[in-house]
C-alpha cells in the first residue's frame, strides 16, 4: 500500500471520529489497567459490567490487594477465566504497592513484569495514560491491517511493527482506537460491511461484500462509530468525575 493511501485511510477514520477512545469505562490509570487486563478473551461489555460493581468497592492497588483473590472473584465472575484473572489482579496490585509506590509504572519493562500484563496491555497503558504513540494489536486490528493491506503481517508483533513504521506521525497516537473501532463495527470478521465502509475505495481487500442498492458510502458505519463514541464519552466522563470526587 502506498503511503498516500495509508494517510488517506487515517484521515477518513479521523473525520468520522475525531476523538476516539476505549469503550472500557474507567476513571484512573489503575482502573484502566484493571479493565484492560480483564478484557482478554472477554467483551468490553462484560468487563464494564464487572468493574461497575468492583470499582465502587475497590479501585486502588491497596484496596484490591486487601480484598484478596477470594474477595475479588465474586465481582469478576462474569468475566472469562475469572479464577486466573483474580489471582493475577491481586498479585498485580500487590506488586504495584510494593515496587511502584501504588502508582501504575510508566515504562514497558515494568508494566510487562506485572502479573497478567502482556505487550498489548502495556501498549494500551503507555498510549492512553502516558501519551506514547504505541499501537496495541488485538484480533480486530490484526484483521483490519491484513484485510485492508494497511500493515499485513503473520503475527501481531509483525503487524504492530509495520503499523508503527507506516502510520504517519499525526495519526499514530489514535491509530489503535480508530482501527479497533473500524474492526468492531465495519470490518467485522464474518461479514464485513464493505458496502457502507468509509474506506471502501482505499481498501485492498479482494473479496468485498456487494454494495447495497443506492448505498451511501460511509453513512451507516460512520454514524454507528460516532454513536458509539458518544455513548462511551458519557460514562467515561461520569466515571472520571466520580474518581476525582
Amino acid at each position: 500500500m502506498r503511503p498516500s493511501t495509508r494517510a488517506a485511510i487515517f484521515r477518513r477514520l479521523r473525520a468520522a471520529n475525531p476523538t476516539p477512545t476505549t469503550e472500557l469505562v474507567h476513571g484512573s490509570p489503575f482502573e484502566l489497567l484493571v479493565a484492560v487486563m480483564l478484557s482478554a478473551h472477554t467483551t468490553d461489555k462484560s468487563v464494564n459490567a464487572a468493574t461497575s460493581v468492583l470499582f465502587p468497592v475497590a479501585n486502588t492497588p491497596a484496596a484490591i490487594a486487601a480484598l484478596g483473590v477470594e474477595g475479588v472473584k465474586p465481582y469478576i465472575r462474569s468475566v472469562g477465566l475469572y479464577n486466573t484473572k483474580a489471582a493475577n489482579l491481586v498479585a498485580l496490585a500487590r506488586q504495584i504497592v510494593e515496587r511502584h509506590g501504588g502508582e501504575v509504572p510508566s515504562d514497558r519493562a515494568a508494566l510487562e513484569a506485572l502479573p497478567g500484563v502482556g505487550r498489548k496491555t502495556a501498549s494500551i497503558i503507555l498510549n492512553m495514560v502516558f501519551g506514547q504513540p504505541e499501537i496495541a494489536v488485538d484480533t480486530h486490528i490484526f484483521r483490519v491491517a491484513n484485510r485492508t493491506g494497511l500493515a499485513p503481517g503473520k503475527t501481531p508483533r509483525e503487524v504492530e511493527d509495520r503499523l508503527l513504521a507506516g502510520t504517519p506521525a499525526e495519526f499514530r497516537k489514535d491509530a489503535h482506537h480508530w482501527l479497533i473501532l473500524h474492526g468492531r463495527y465495519a470490518c467485522t470478521a464474518r461479514t464485513p460491511k464493505c458496502s457502507s465502509c468509509i474506506i471502501r475505495d482505499l481498501c485492498e481487500y479482494k473479496h468485498k461484500t456487494p454494495a447495497a442498492a443506492k448505498a451511501k458510502t460511509g453513512g451507516r458505519v460512520g454514524s454507528a462509530i460516532r454513536r458509539a463514541a458518544r455513548r462511551r464519552s458519557g460514562p467515561a466522563r461520569r466515571s472520571a468525575r466520580s474518581a476525582r470526587g
